[in-house]
């Protein structure tokens, strides 16, 4: 899987995708994982937080409710990688979402 020119390091566009079969719960409960694996690895939470956002995007128009939900779950680990992430783990998170 590619997002835009980045080549994707994890399978969680896969797991994302996965879990939109079996609903709203299933996303939350694959987001509370993935964070809590992967929150303090900044490749792997920074794909995190861009899959989040793609995901809003992509069902904006198709299912209002999977699009809010990810754009909730987006905003909320962007606000926590803002307030928690510094120096080099920051600058590369933000070189990437740009």
């Amino acid at each position: 899987m590619r997002l835009l020119d980045y080549e994707c390091q994890t399978t969680f566009w896969e797991d994302f995708s996965i879990a939109e079969a079996f609903g709203e719960e299933a996303i939350r409960d694959t987001y509370k994982r993935a964070r809590a694996e992967w929150k303090n690895d900044r490749i792997y939470g920074t794909e995190l937080s861009m899959v989040l956002n793609h995901k809003s995007w992509y069902w904006y128009k198709k299912n209002i409710a999977i699009g809010t939900l990810y754009a909730e779950l987006w905003e909320e680990f962007d606000n926590w990688v803002l307030d928690n992430w510094k120096g080099e783990d920051l600058s590369y998170y933000l070189k990437i979402t740009d």
